[in-house]
């Protein structure tokens, strides 16, 4: 007795085949630190670190809990960011920390966000949301739609957009500025100035 194929049986595992493919091709979404883009990191790396030279003597190093690297746009994102800022005897002169940040792995241009401060040795303390390291120029920028906040030697300083050295020892604000003068702990009260 010879049994013939039935075309029914056959179509009927064709179709579980093809629903099985058509489920397995839909999109999911990516997961990963490039966010909604779905684009994937060619390197991630937990402790990163990164040091830029010039003439063998460091002008400054970035520490990073996590960093991820994305080859084809140059780029670096980096979490938990810490970067510490080097005078011309190879002197620490200032920190800067931030949840997190995006370095140019070409021209080692900087953007820092969240939470950000920048505290010279000497005592100066800025704080933003936003800051932008020009390494080219070794210039500190806010961005002029960004609150600024600088303590230095009893006075706080505020102001929106912001220009500077790493060492904050020569910097410009862009606007709204206002100084408030805190008083010695032996005199009652502070003064207050809009700088208008």
């Amino acid at each position: 007795m010879r049994m013939r194929p039935s075309f029914a049986n056959c179509s009927s595992a064709v179709a579980l085949v093809a629903l099985g493919f058509l489920a397995g091709c839909g999109r999911r979404a990516a997961l990963g630190p490039a966010g909604s883009s779905g684009e994937l990191p060619d390197t991630e790396v937990n402790d990163f670190a990164l040091t830029e030279t010039e003439q063998g003597r460091p002008e400054w190093k970035l520490y990073a809990r996590y960093a991820a690297t994305y080859s084809a746009r140059d780029l670096v994102i980096a979490r938990a960011v810490r970067v510490d800022f080097f005078d011309d005897r190879s002197q620490r002169t200032s920190t800067l920390t931030a949840r997190e940040g995006e370095i140019n792995d070409r021209t080692k241009n900087m953007t820092a966000r969240g939470n950000v401060v920048l505290e010279t040795t000497e005592g100066t303390r800025l704080s933003t949301e936003e800051l932008r390291f020009l390494n080219a120029r070794q210039k500190i920028l806010v961005p002029r739609e960004r609150l600024v906040r600088v303590e230095r030697e009893g006075s706080v300083l505020t102001g929106y957009g912001f220009e500077s050295d790493p060492d904050l020892r020569h910097y410009e604000f862009m606007s709204r500025v206002k100084v408030t003068v805190l008083a010695p702990a032996n005199e009652p009260g502070s003064r207050s100035r809009d700088g208008r």
